[in-house]
C-alpha cells in the first residue's frame, strides 16, 4: 500500500534520485542539468503546501510539486506541475493518486489552471495528463533539443473548479 504524504527535507536524496534519473535516462525533460539536493530542499521548504510525494514499503517511488507558471500577478492562480514516478509505481495508481492530493490543494487555494508541459517524446504522460482530465491547449514545435533530437512542448491544462 502506498502513503501519499507532504515532502519532507529528509525526502530531498529520494526525491533527487528519482528527478535526475529522469533528467539523465528519458527525454520527458529537455534539461540536462540535474537537481542538487540544496536546491530540492530550498523547493520543499518554499512549498510546504504544493509538494508530496508517495512511499511505497518504506521508500520514496514518486513526487509531485507545483510553483508558478509564469511571474507576474495575472499568473497568482496558475500554477505548473511536475509529477514523476519511478519505473515500478507506473501503471499502479500511484500518479493518480499525487495528482488527486495535488489537485485538491491547489482547488482549496484558489488554483484555476493546472498547466502541465511535456515533452511529445513522453506519450504515456500525454495519455495519463488526459485521463485525469487535462486537455491540449498547445503544441510548440520543435522547442526542446536533447540527445541531438528535437522535440515537441506538449502543453495541457485542468480548469478546477473553487471551493466554497
Amino acid at each position: 500500500m502506498s502513503v501519499i504524504r507532504p515532502a519532507t527535507q529528509p525526502d530531498a536524496p529520494a526525491i533527487a534520485a528519482l528527478w535526475n534519473a529522469m533528467i539523465r535516462e528519458t527525454l520527458a525533460t529537455f534539461t540536462t542539468e540535474e537537481k542538487l539536493f540544496s536546491d530540492i530542499e530550498q523547493m520543499i521548504a518554499q512549498r510546504t503546501e504544493a509538494f508530496w510525494v508517495a512511499e511505497h514499503e518504506g521508500g520514496v517511488v514518486g513526487f509531485i510539486t507545483y510553483g508558478p507558471f509564469r511571474g507576474g500577478p495575472g499568473y497568482a492562480h496558475t500554477r505548473e506541475l511536475s509529477i514523476v514516478l519511478s519505473a515500478e509505481a507506473q501503471g499502479q495508481g500511484i500518479g493518480r493518486a499525487l495528482m488527486t492530493c495535488a489537485v485538491a490543494a491547489a482547488t482549496a487555494r484558489g488554483i484555476r489552471t493546472l498547466i502541465a508541459a511535456i515533452s511529445s517524446a513522453n506519450p504515456g504522460a500525454i495519455a495519463f495528463h488526459t485521463a485525469l482530465g487535462f486537455t491540449k491547449s498547445g503544441h510548440l514545435t520543435e522547442v526542446g533539443f536533447k540527445r541531438g533530437q528535437w522535440l515537441d512542448l506538449i502543453l495541457m491544462q485542468k480548469r478546477l473548479t473553487p471551493t466554497g
